[in-house]
């Protein structure tokens, strides 16, 4: 099954697509890649790419791309459609091929994907796909559209935007931290007094609180979040002569 994000943005319709489309500003709030480069191309040839992704400190994975096609319509609809593949023999992703497509919408644009790779490593790659790395692959593509989002919207430079999520994220585990481990309970129970075994209940019911607290609230309007974003396709037809095109003879 293809993965689908789709994210409503406020933003202008071709400051939006800049913003997707030149990939020193792609790589800047997509946390899928680490470096993506346009690769030399003669005139008439569609373009070539090549994109980077650093798993480890010392280990980084590549892999190359080709921009099938783009098309735009009298409505302000546009398309681009791509295919991709990696060489490396870490990495996961063998090939694959996908979309996005831009659909104006009142004040802002609809911004949507929908892409599928084929994995490597037979059985066992299937299974850590299944289980692992898809479940991740559409986290990150949603979280990173809600982080586009932001710097459209809001002025949040991806880098800032990053730093808030950290932030945020360390907040939320102290909380769990401290609340799990019982800090500060025995010293609030003796405060008590003689009222402090009719309160014995009181230690494990706030650290469920916060726990639930941590977990669910949603995040600060300032911080990338994937919940944000459309993780299931609508009743429409998403592209389909382009999605034809690319499940055709490569």
């Amino acid at each position: 099954m293809g993965l689908y994000i789709e994210a409503r943005i406020r933003a202008d319709p071709d400051e939006l697509w800049t913003r997707t489309q030149d990939p020193a500003q792609h790589q800047r709030w997509d946390l899928r890649f680490t470096e993506i480069a346009h690769l030399p191309r003669a005139e008439g040839e569609p373009q070539r790419f090549r994109y980077a992704t650093r798993v480890l400190p010392f280990l980084t994975v590549a892999g190359t791309g080709v921009s099938a096609g783009e098309r735009a319509r009298p409505d302000g609809t546009r398309v681009s459609a791509l295919r991709f593949a990696s060489p490396h023999p870490l990495s996961l992703l063998a090939e694959g091929s996908g979309y996005w497509r831009y659909v104006p919408d009142g004040d802002g644009v609809r911004f949507l994907t929908g892409y599928d790779y084929r994995p490597r490593w037979g059985v066992f790659g299937a299974l850590a796909d299944r289980m692992v790395f898809r479940p991740l692959m559409g986290w990150a593509t949603a979280w990173s559209f809600d982080r586009l989002r932001l710097w459209l919207e809001r002025g949040i430079t991806p880098e800032r935007a990053l730093r808030n999520w950290l932030a945020e994220l360390a907040v939320r585990a102290v909380a769990v931290t401290v609340a799990c481990a019982g800090l500060g309970w025995e010293s609030f129970l003796r405060l008590l007094g003689p009222f402090a075994a009719s309160a014995a209940f009181l230690p494990p019911l706030l650290m469920s609180v916060v726990v639930c607290l941590a977990l669910f609230v949603s995040p600060l309007s300032r911080t990338p979040a994937a919940r944000r974003c459309l993780r299931t396709p609508p009743a429409r037809a998403c592209a389909p002569h382009l999605l034809r095109t690319l499940d055709g003879p490569r």
